[in-house]
């Protein structure tokens, strides 16, 4: 088979056989393709398109390119959850103890981040000792014994996937619905789930701008799910701002604390009910919302949800004190506080620019090999809606020198608007999609 004719047939809108697929994945994954031979399939797929069989093919192919987990010693339906990433967004936090303490074993794969801040990963290694680093046996043993275990993505998961990803990043090929979908979706069944929930974001703060995308991808992976027989269910959420109050790795985690102690409500714990209710119900543990809803915040006011998330810390070698204790976690002698230069109301708190800032203050990382800051980053304190007056606190931002701090500083005060009147709040939740 001659991967240029591939690629012609692809530029000619063409359809690619199953066998053609394996093709290409395999020459992926033993790099007997060129990377300009690759990158231009990329592009032409890009611009061309897959049609759902083709989209199916090359997940599998992406899927069988290297291991997969076996999650058959662990008893009971095993689901698994994604977010196409946005800012403040640590509902893994929150979730993953939350339905583990009503019996839904959790074993979650995920990954660092680039960009403004950590990914869920980065957030786990700021608490002290947490080891994220386990071998399969390791992980399947700890959720045997506790229920619940986060950990990093093993190297041999999907790594054709991988490899197209890092030429997508550099080729312009990144915005294109089928690869999105399937590189999501190979990971996710790789990792062994029986089911997946997926939380897409859409707004200024997320890859997905528009609802119109976001209902696309979601339809991508759903359509996926069934034809390898795994249920999908994609809950579409609001990132025109952050999801929580807080931006950066230490500071994520113990706003999650917060939530799971009950001390704190609003969009990020709205979110990761929904998650949580949607896993329950697609698990068969709750009959419906109102029942999920109801059991999710029973384990957060009788604290079984924290219980299990101290656990969680404990089982993996971290230090569970930090529930209690949150100096214990890295802290920044900087800091800069960001005022209201007038009264009104916040109508903007644009999560692109908030971003922006947290990755200033060293929260994130240019390149997989940048080291990240666990301590820094931004804590709002008005969210859209809310009502301020002249000079009154609007954020704190976290770094390691006071250069940082300004940098930040600056794109965080063009960041939140402040008018006279208040305007109408755009809905958390757009659309959940089964």
């Amino acid at each position: 088979m001659d991967f240029i004719d591939l690629i012609i047939k692809k530029r000619n809108k063409e359809t690619l056989t199953k066998e053609e697929i394996n093709f290409f994945v395999q020459g992926v994954t033993n790099k007997t393709i060129p990377d300009y031979q690759i990158s231009a399939m990329l592009m032409a797929i890009c611009i061309n398109s897959l049609n759902e069989q083709e989209t199916s093919d090359l997940t599998v192919a992406m899927i069988n390119s290297g291991k997969t987990l076996d999650l058959s010693s662990i008893d009971g339906f095993k689901i698994d959850k994604h977010s196409t990433g946005g800012v403040s967004d640590t509902t893994t936090l929150i979730v993953a103890p939350l339905v583990a303490s009503l019996g839904l074993p959790v074993i979650k794969l995920s990954g660092r981040g680039l960009g403004h801040t950590g990914g869920t990963i980065d957030k786990l290694e700021s608490i002290p000792g947490f080891n994220v680093n386990l071998s399969i046996s390791e992980a399947l043993e700890k959720v045997k014994e506790h229920n619940l275990v986060l950990m990093s993505q093993t190297e041999d998961l999907a790594p054709a996937d991988k490899y197209m990803y890092a030429l997508r990043d550099v080729t312009g090929t990144v915005e294109s619905m089928p690869l999105i979908a399937s590189s999501i979706m190979s990971k996710k069944i790789a990792s062994g789930s029986d089911g997946i929930v997926l939380d897409i974001k859409c707004g200024k703060g997320a890859f997905m701008k528009n609802l119109n995308d976001a209902k696309i991808l979601a339809n991508e992976m759903i359509k996926i799910g069934q034809n390898l027989n795994k249920k999908v269910t994609a809950i579409i959420t609001n990132m025109e701002t952050p999801l929580g109050m807080n931006i950066g790795n230490s500071l994520e985690v113990i706003e999650a604390i917060e939530v799971l102690k009950g001390n704190l409500n609003g969009p990020l714990k709205e979110v990761s009910l929904a998650i949580g209710a949607q896993m329950l119900i697609m698990s068969n543990i709750a009959k419906d919302t109102n029942t999920a809803l109801e059991m999710l915040n029973e384990n957060i006011n009788n604290k079984k949800a924290l219980y299990k998330f101290e656990e969680l810390i404990r089982s993996q070698g971290g230090n569970p004190a930090v529930i209690h204790n949150y100096s214990l976690f890295p802290q920044k002698i900087h800091k800069k506080t960001i005022t209201s230069e007038k009264s009104g109301y916040v109508t903007e708190a644009n999560a692109f620019l908030i971003g922006e800032a947290a990755f200033k203050t060293g929260a994130g990382r240019l390149t997989k090999d940048s080291k990240i800051d666990y301590g820094a980053g931004i804590m709002l304190k008005k969210q859209v809606g809310d009502k301020v007056e002249k000079n009154e606190i609007l954020a704190i931002i976290f770094a390691e020198d006071s250069i940082k701090c300004e940098n930040a500083g600056k794109l965080l005060k063009s960041a939140i608007k402040i008018e006279n009147n208040p305007l109408p709040k755009k809905p958390l939740i757009y659309d959940i999609i089964k």
